[in-house]
């Protein structure tokens, strides 16, 4: 499914999922910053791994998460 489908889908727990997975991510983000740990991502069918200063510079300048 896409977004699209996910907002159309007649289940409300699939269609909340989006922007549950979407708090999710932020609240690993400031861990992650709050930590000092490295917050691990899957992008491009690479897995990356962004430091918390990464993170912070991105929350600093409102930069859309990577």
């Amino acid at each position: 499914m896409n977004p699209k489908d996910i907002s159309q889908a007649k289940n409300p727990d699939l269609r909340a999922s989006l922007e549950a997975m979407r708090r999710a991510a932020a609240l690993a983000r400031q861990t992650a910053i709050q930590t000092g740990t490295n917050l691990v991502i899957y992008k491009d069918g690479k897995l990356l791994r962004l430091s918390a200063e990464t993170l912070r510079k991105q929350a600093e300048n409102g930069a859309a998460p990577t």
